[in-house]
């Protein structure tokens, strides 16, 4: 099920980050909008968050979040604290207050890192207001002032009702309330610790011990914690970032955001890995990405198809030279065969691969190799990584055949050692033998090439007959006129159920298409049970930040 494929033995986080300060020292490491460094001053500066970290009480194994957009200062708080032997804790920067609060209070963090005000919002305020506390800075009747004196100790005392202990905040900004810190002020006060302390904490830290706990998406219920060590992050983004063809001196544009996988561990890791330049980007904005491709002369850009397509129909598109870009890496139930070519015909790009993972199975387990023909890639996300099983099974359980749809199992060594502090959840994702039961419906082909169709709990049956939207979206996204859409299935008198198409029309078209001429077309196109019903056109789809479609909230639009 895999090929041989030798992988970076490299053990811990701390340790890479100091491998490539030195072996790329004056390599330049990040650029973030005027501010670029070489690896050097990045290595320089996750020391100095190291021992800030100590010097504010954080011992091995305490949680440590972040809760801010793409950033130089994201990169040097998370390495910083993971040298520091803490768990990373990011939290999803589309979280409302209430949302970041719970996964605080869950993970019980003692840190957090967080930005200002963010796309119009305080995160401070929301906080706040989550946590029982009013929103806007104390007075003389509220709180007592907790704000550190340049290089002096850590504030003591929970800085947040409700999150008794959480003990320190910190704003990745030059200002912050008075109760809190700076990111200088925070900084400040770890140049007590001696740099021997700061290095021996980084040694101790093992390849078993847990890194970071990755909430997933919730798209389907209430989010989970997945436990990672830093083994299982390093052996998995080692093969990632050789199977992508990742390489020195290539130039990043990490647009994934960095509390998800693909953008922390297949950006800030992979390029850690293999001394490349990471270009944070903190929002999607397609002329932005053009604009910092062409001046930065960026050569990899992963990304959901969404985006990718959004940057191939941009009517600037013209203006900005792309030819630089060599890989782009990309995953979802539907890759249309046509962005694929579009890809390498109208931007050049050598490298364009799929993958398929989750944040239980650290990330990644298949990928698409270089050299598979267009309609492996297209059709497929590729073979399993080095020493990864995967099976599809149906209903009762048993293995079933190449071309035969079923749930999707993986083992190896990527699997996630648990669910945060919850047994009984880990229990019925991962049985007795170490198979991951990934919710996900594929087929596997002859070759060994996974075809992800759907979620378990998306699939809908029509009289009888099992329909798998993500199917159904492939074939309708076929159509000229659409330009996205996502179908779910809905309460049918007669058939128990049928789909409802929700379409996006593709802009500058001399004629929008119809429900009725679309649905008419699909008659032409697919069996009658797998045809929508109904079709509702939107100016977009509800997708979260890792750019999967939120079912959920279509379903909610049906009732």
């Amino acid at each position: 099920m895999h090929d041989d494929l030798e992988t970076d033995e490299t053990d811990a986080i701390p340790r890479l980050v100091r491998g490539a300060a030195a072996r790329y020292a004056a390599h330049e490491a990040v650029v973030d909008g005027r501010t670029r460094i070489t690896y050097r001053e990045l290595g320089e500066r996750v020391e100095e968050a190291a021992a800030a970290c100590a010097a504010a009480g954080i011992e091995p194994g305490d949680r440590v979040a972040v809760w801010a957009p793409n950033s130089l200062h994201w990169i040097v708080a998370a390495l910083g604290a993971v040298s520091a032997g803490a768990v990373l804790v990011p939290v999803n920067t589309r979280f409302k207050g209430a949302e970041a609060t719970q996964v605080l209070a869950r993970t019980r963090a003692r840190l957090l890192f967080v930005t200002g005000t963010f796309l119009g919002t305080s995160y401070v305020a929301a906080l706040r207001s989550a946590a029982g506390e009013p929103p806007g800075p104390p007075t003389a009747a509220g709180p007592p002032r907790r704000r550190a004196t340049e290089g002096g100790p850590a504030p003591a005392g929970a800085p947040l009702p409700g999150l008794p202990h959480l003990r320190d905040v910190v704003v990745l900004a030059g200002t912050a309330p008075a109760d809190l810190r700076t990111w200088r002020e925070f900084l400040a006060a770890g140049h007590t610790v001696p740099a021997a302390a700061v290095r021996a904490r980084a040694d101790a830290v093992g390849a078993g011990a847990p890194s970071d706990i990755l909430f997933t998406s919730g798209t389907t219920g209430e989010p989970k914690g997945a436990v990672i060590t830093h083994g299982q992050t390093l052996r998995t983004f080692a093969a990632w970032s050789e199977l992508a063809g990742l390489r020195e001196g290539d130039r990043y544009l990490i647009v994934n955001p960095f509390f998800h996988t693909f953008g922390y561990k297949a950006g800030v890791i992979a390029c850690l890995m293999r001394g490349a330049t990471m270009v944070p980007h903190p929002v999607f904005s397609p002329e932005a990405v053009l604009a910092a491709v062409a001046a930065e002369r960026v050569t990899v850009l992963p990304g959901p198809p969404t985006v990718l397509q959004t940057l191939l129909d941009h009517p600037a598109r013209g203006a900005y030279d792309l030819s630089s870009l060599r890989v782009v890496v990309t995953g979802a139930a539907v890759v249309p065969r046509r962005l694929v070519e579009r890809l390498h015909d109208e931007l050049g790009v050598a490298t364009v691969l799929t993958a398929y993972g989750m944040s239980e199975a650290t990330g990644v387990v298949t990928m698409c190799r270089r050299g598979d023909p267009v309609e492996v890639v297209a059709g497929s996300s590729g073979r399993p990584l080095p020493g990864t099983e995967v099976k599809v099974t149906g209903a009762d359980g048993r293995r079933l055949p190449p071309g035969r749809p079923g749930e999707i199992l993986v083992r190896g060594p990527q699997v996630m050692s648990g669910y945060f502090e919850d047994a009984g959840a880990t229990a019925r994702a991962v049985d007795a033998e170490g198979w991951l039961h990934t919710g996900d419906v594929g087929v596997l082909d002859a070759g060994g090439n996974l075809r992800v169709t759907d979620r378990v709990k998306d699939m809908f049956i029509v009289g009888g007959f099992n329909a798998y939207p993500a199917e159904i979206e492939q074939v309708l996204a076929r159509h000229p006129g659409i330009a996205d859409v996502a179908v779910v299935g809905v309460p049918d008198a007669r058939l128990g159920e049928v789909g409802k198409a929700f379409a996006v029309r593709r802009p500058g078209l001399p004629e929008p298409v119809t429900a009725e001429a679309l649905i008419a077309w699909a008659r032409r196109e697919m069996a009658n049970y797998k045809v929508p019903r109904d079709v509702e056109f939107v100016s977009e789809l509800p997708r979260n930040a890792a750019g999967k479609v939120l079912k959920g909230r279509l379903r909610e639009r049906t009732r």
